[in-house]
C-alpha cells in the first residue's frame, strides 16, 4: 500500500528518499485513531521507527502549514538512549523535515558541549539527545521547554535498562502537561507500562509484532561448539556467510580487543566499538562500515546499542547474552527494514542450558548444527566464484584486449588457476574445528514426580567403578594424564578438568584409576576421537592427556626400572600415622617416597636429634582426635 498523505512537505521528502510503501509502524501512526493522541507503540528494532514518530508528530507541529515560522524555542523533543542512536535520529529528522524548513539541533554526551549551547540559543524547531545531556541543559537554563508539543521516548526500554528512569522522570517533568508523549519501545514490561500511565493520557496502543514470532525477518542459528574453539568459530561463520555487514558481540572491552585484533590479523577489515573509545573514534568507526571500508564490527553491548548499519546480514553472539530482552536487541541489528538476517549464537556444550532457556523465553526458531568446517567453507566459495556477477559484466575493449594477449601467451587452465589464487589470496583461510558433539532434543522439564524417581533410581542403578560416577554401557577408551597420587589428584577435581579439556560430560566418562605419577580413565569408544582431538589443542602445559595404548595397569608417564614400582598398581590407602617431621630437608636430597622401604628414619623426618636453625619454633603439640584417616 502506498504511504498516506500526511504534510506535502513531508510527503515531498519521501518520495525524493524513494520510500513507496510504509512499513507496518508506519502506516499504523498515521490512522486517523492515531492522529493527535498519545501513542505507546511496540515495534521491533529497524522496523522504521523514526520515520514513524516524524510522520506522527507532523499534525502537531505543522498543522495545516507547510513550512515552520523562524525558530525560537524547541517545538518538540526527542529522547534516545545512546549517542549513536541520537545522531542517526537526527540525521533522519533533517531529511525527513528538510523541505519544511526545520532546523534539528542535537545534545548527546561526548560532543561539544559549547557548540549545542550556541544551536539552543540560535533557536531551533526540533531537539534530539540523550538524557543525561538534555538534563544537564535543563538544570544550566539552555534549554527552554516551554514551547515543548511533542516529546518522543524512542528505545525506552534500553533508556530504563541504562538506569536513565529518573533523569527521564526530570525531564518530563520539565516539560508542559498538555504535551503529545510518543513512547517507542521493543519490549514493554512493567517499568515501562508504569511509566505510559504516569506520562500519558488516553494513550493509543499499537503492536506490530507478529504474536509468537519477534523478528520474523532473522534467521536464528546456535552452533555447537567447544570451548577453547569460539574464536575459531567466530571466523568460520564469518567465511562461511560472506556478509557485507557483520557485528559480533562481546561481553568486555578486553574480549573486544582481543577478537577484533585476532581478525584483524587473520585479513579481516574490521572495527571495534567499545565504551574505551572517544566519540570521533567511534564515528570513524561507524562511517568506515557505512562506506563499506569495513565489514565487521565487534562490539560490547552498550556500545552498540543503537546503532543502524546498511546491509548488517549477519550477528553472532560471541558471548551468550545475559537475558532474553538482550538477545533480541543484539539480533535486531540485522533483519532491518524487511530485509532478512541471520543470527548466529555461538554454544559451547557448557552453556547449552543458558542458551536453550535463552531462546525459549524470547519466542525465536532455532536450527542447532555444528560451526561450518573448513570443507564447507570452500566449497562455498567455490559456488559465490563460479556465481560472481563480474562474469555476467559487459567486457570493455581494452578487457578484451587484454584478455586476447592472455590467451595468446597462456592457456585457458593456466589463467583460470590464476584466476582461482587471486580469489583464494583476498580471503582470510577457515579453521579446522572439532564438531562438538550430535545435536540433541531440547531438554524437556519433568514433573516433579517424575524427577524425583529419576533421582533415587540414578543412585540405585549407580556403578561401582573408582570416582563414583555411572559407567556408559559403550565400549571405552583409555587415556591418560601427567598427573597422579603425587599430585594430589582425586576424582572430584580431575572429573571437571577432563569435561573442559577434552569437552565431554560425566555421563562420557568411565573408571578413574588414579596412580603413583598418573591417571587412567576412560573415555566412551563413540567420543574418544573428538575427545583426542580437542586436548590435542589445549594449552594447559601442567596438564598433559594422551590415549593410553595398554590399560590401567600399565607403565604410562612415571619412570620404571629396576628398584621402581612405576606407575603399576595403585597403592592402597593407610591409615594415617600423625603429622609428618617438621625438621626441612637436607640441601640437595631427593624425595624417594617410590622406593622400597629401607632402615632409618622415614624420608622427609630428618634424624631425631635436629634442632633446626635458631629462630626455629617447633610448632606446640595440639589435642588430635582419635579417629584415623582412611
Amino acid at each position: 500500500m502506498p504511504f498516506p498523505k500526511s504534510n506535502p512537505s513531508l510527503d515531498r521528502a519521501l518520495a525524493d528518499k524513494g520510500y513507496n510503501d510504509p512499513t507496518p509502524v508506519q502506516a499504523a501512526v498515521l490512522q486517523p485513531e492515531a492522529v493527535d493522541r498519545d501513542l505507546l507503540v511496540s515495534a521491533q528494532t529497524g522496523s522504521g521507527k523514526t520515520v514513524a514518530y516524524g510522520l506522527a508528530m507532523a499534525s502537531t507541529l505543522l498543522g495545516d502549514a507547510e513550512r515552520f515560522e523562524a525558530p525560537r524555542e524547541p517545538l518538540a523533543l526527542i529522547i534516545a538512549p545512546t549517542r549513536e542512536l541520537a545522531l542517526q535520529v537526527n540525521r533522519e529528522l533533517i531529511w525527513l523535515y528538510g523541505p519544511a524548513g526545520a532546523r534539528v539541533a542535537s545534545c548527546v554526551g561526548g560532543m561539544d558541549v559549547r557548540r549545542e549551547q550556541r544551536a539552543l540559543a540560535d533557536g531551533c524547531h526540533i531537539v534530539v539527545g540523550t538524557p543525561g545531556r538534555l538534563r544537564d541543559h535543563l538544570e544550566r537554563g539552555r534549554l527552554d521547554t516551554s514551547k515543548m508539543r511533542v516529546v518522543v521516548l524512542d528505545e525506552a526500554d534500553e533508556m530504563l535498562d541504562l538506569g536513565f528512569r529518573e533523569d527521564l522522570e526530570f525531564i518530563l517533568d520539565a516539560t508542559p502537561e498538555e504535551r503529545r508523549t510518543l513512547l517507542f519501545s521493543a519490549t514493554l514490561p512493567k517499568n515501562i507500562v508504569a511509566l505510559a500511565r504516569r506520562y500519558q493520557r488516553d494513550a493509543h496502543r499499537i503492536d506490530t509484532l507478529v504474536e509468537n514470532e519477534p523478528h520474523g525477518d532473522i534467521e536464528y542459528r546456535a552452533l555447537r561448539i567447544a570451548p577453547n574453539e569460539v574464536e575459531h568459530a567466530v571466523v568460520n561463520v564469518l567465511r562461511f556467510y560472506e556478509s557485507r555487514g557483520a557485528m559480533v558481540f562481546c561481553h568486555t572491552r578486553e574480549a573486544v580487543r582481543h577478537l577484533h585484533a585476532s581478525l584483524i590479523e587473520r585479513g579481516f577489515a574490521a572495527v571495534a566499538i567499545s565504551g574505551e573509545l572517544t566519540q570521533n573514534e567511534r564515528s570513524n568507526a561507524l562511517q568506515s562500515l557505512r562506506d563499506g571500508r569495513a565489514r565487521v564490527c565487534v562490539a560490547t553491548d552498550v556500545a552498540a546499542r543503537g546503532i543502524d548499519l546498511p546491509d548488517l546480514g549477519l550477528v553472532i553472539h560471541f558471548d551468550l547474552p545475559n537475558d532474553h530482552e538482550t538477545l533480541l536487541h543484539r539480533s535486531g541489528r540485522t533483519g532491518r527494514a524487511g530485509r532478512k538476517g541471520v543470527c548466529v549464537m555461538l554454544v559451547p556444550y557448557t552453556r547449552r542450558r543458558k542458551a536453550e532457556r535463552l531462546i525459549d523465553m524470547a519466542g525465536v526458531d532455532v536450527t542447532w548444527a555444528g560451526a561450518p568446517s573448513a570443507d564447507e567453507i570452500r566449497l562455498r566459495d567455490r559456488e559465490r566464484l563460479m556465481q560472481d556477477p563480474i562474469f555476467a559484466e559487459e567486457a570493455t575493449e581494452e578487457d578484451l584486449g587484454m584478455a586476447r594477449a592472455l590467451l595468446a601467451e597462456r592457456s585457458a587452465e593456466e589463467i583460470a588457476n590464476a584466476l582461482v589464487k587471486f580469489h583464494r589470496a583476498r580471503l582470510p583461510a577457515p579453521e579446522e574445528i572439532v564438531d562438538a558433539g550430535a545435536d540433541r532434543e531440547p531438554r524437556q522439564r519433568k514433573d516433579k514426580r517424575e524427577r524425583t524417581e529419576e533421582r533415587t533410581r540414578g543412585f540405585k542403578d549407580r556403578g561401582s567403578s573408582e570416582g563414583g560416577f555411572e559407567r556408559s554401557s559403550e565400549d571405552m577408551v583409555w587415556f591418560r594424564m601427567s598427573v597422579g597420587r603425587r599430585n594430589n589428584a582425586d576424582p572430584r577435581w580431575l572429573l571437571p578438568i577432563i569435561c573442559r579439556l577434552g569437552h565431554v560430560t560425566k555421563k562420557e566418562i568411565g573408571s578413574i584409576k588414579i596412580f603413583d605419577r598418573e591417571t587412567k580413565f576412560e573415555i566412551v569408544k563413540s567420543q574418544a576421537s573428538k575427545f583426542a582431538s580437542a586436548v590435542r589443542k589445549t594449552n594447559d602445559e601442567d596438564i598433559r592427556i594422551e590415549p593410553a595404548d595398554a590399560g590401567p595397569g600399565k607403565p604410562g608417564f612415571g619412570k620404571t626400572g629396576p628398584g621402581k614400582t612405576g606407575p603399576g598398581k595403585p597403592r592402597e590407602a593407610k591409615p594415617w600415622s600423625g603429622p609428618k617431621g617438621n625438621g626441612p630437608k637436607s640441601h640437595g636430597s631427593k624425595e624417594r617416597s617410590d622406593h622400597p622401604a629401607r632402615k632409618g628414619p622415614p624420608a622427609g623426618k630428618g634424624p631425631k636429634d635436629f634442632k633446626g636453625p635458631k629462630d626455629f619454633k617447633k610448632p606446640k603439640d595440639k589435642k588430635r582426635s582419635t579417629d584415623k584417616r582412611s
